[in-house]
């Protein structure tokens, strides 16, 4: 994948972005990436993070935790 890196002073930025305060009048780091090819300007990537995948977890489960356990844990 090709990129460009390049240290330049936010000056030279102001025409093409809103800079926040913390970074104007200081030398920045600019990284041009190509853009992914979207098909739609919508499009939601769903993305599982954490889980391994297996079988539905029981209704049970969301209920609320017996007082004495909230007590045990401070709570």
């Amino acid at each position: 994948m090709d990129y460009i890196r390049k240290t330049m002073d936010s000056t030279f930025l102001y025409k093409l972005f809103d800079i926040p305060p913390a970074l104007r009048d200081k030398k920045v780091e600019v990284i041009i990436l190509p853009a992914e090819n979207i098909v739609g300007e919508n499009v939601i990537q769903k993305i599982q993070l954490g889980f391994v995948k297996g079988p539905p977890l029981p209704e049970s489960f969301f209920d609320p935790l017996p007082e004495e356990d909230l007590l045990a844990w401070g709570l």
